[in-house]
């Protein structure tokens, strides 16, 4: 993916193989300040697309595997400091510098992160908004939300996309942790379908708004 931008900020996504995990990279476009927003694998591509930037920060949305595969390398490589919610930090291969908690905002160059604590998928999953850009990590995709493993975690991710999610404009592009972008309008009445029907208690897993 060529960078996306405007006059706020500039985006890079990087699918990353075998589970197809995105590795966001984004930056100021002013002042070349920059986060990269979790370390699925291949470090060399992740340092490479961001060796003309200032890394600011590495920031984690959550501790699953698939998001670590290159932590301990680019870590080392750039010395910056590791963001991440407190809940996840026991999980990481090394302890983070900063913890984010619900509401906290990361600050670099001119552009501000909001972090948003969104449980479910896991205990410390995150989202970060900055203006009309979502990033979801594993908490929404299109056409349903990131996979839970019992019930409650279900009812967990459904209050979290609900309750902070849906809540932002229509417009918001939603970048997730997995896969193609979408608009959080469409996400809405995707899921008012799903909130329309009857489901089983015991709903959890791979859930699809509109199929399951």
């Amino acid at each position: 993916m060529n960078w996306y931008y405007d006059s706020e900020i500039r985006i890079k996504k990087l699918e990353i193989p075998p589970y197809g995990t995105n590795c966001y990279i984004i930056a100021c476009p002013v002042t070349g300040e920059a986060v990269i927003l979790d370390t699925p694998g291949e470090a060399a591509r992740i340092l490479a697309e961001s060796k003309e930037l200032h890394v600011r920060y590495i920031i984690i949305t959550h501790t699953h595997s698939d998001h670590l595969g290159a932590f301990t390398t680019v870590r080392k490589k750039l010395g910056v400091p590791v963001a991440i919610h407190s809940t996840e930090a026991a999980n990481l291969p090394l302890p983070p510098d900063l913890t984010l908690e619900n509401g906290k905002i990361v600050n670099f160059g001119s552009v501000s992160l909001s972090v948003l604590h969104t449980p479910g998928h896991s205990p410390g999953s995150i989202c970060l908004l900055t203006g009309r850009h979502l990033f979801s990590g594993d908490t929404l995709f299109p056409r349903g939300p990131g996979n839970t493993r019992s019930p409650a975690a279900f009812k967990k991710i459904v209050n979290s996309i609900t309750q902070k999610l849906f809540v932002l404009p229509d417009e918001t592009r939603v970048y997730p942790g997995h896969g193609v972008d979408t608009i959080l309008g469409k996400e809405k009445q995707e899921y008012a379908f799903f909130s329309s029907q009857l489901h089983s208690s015991d709903t959890c897993g791979d859930v699809l708004w509109r199929s399951s």
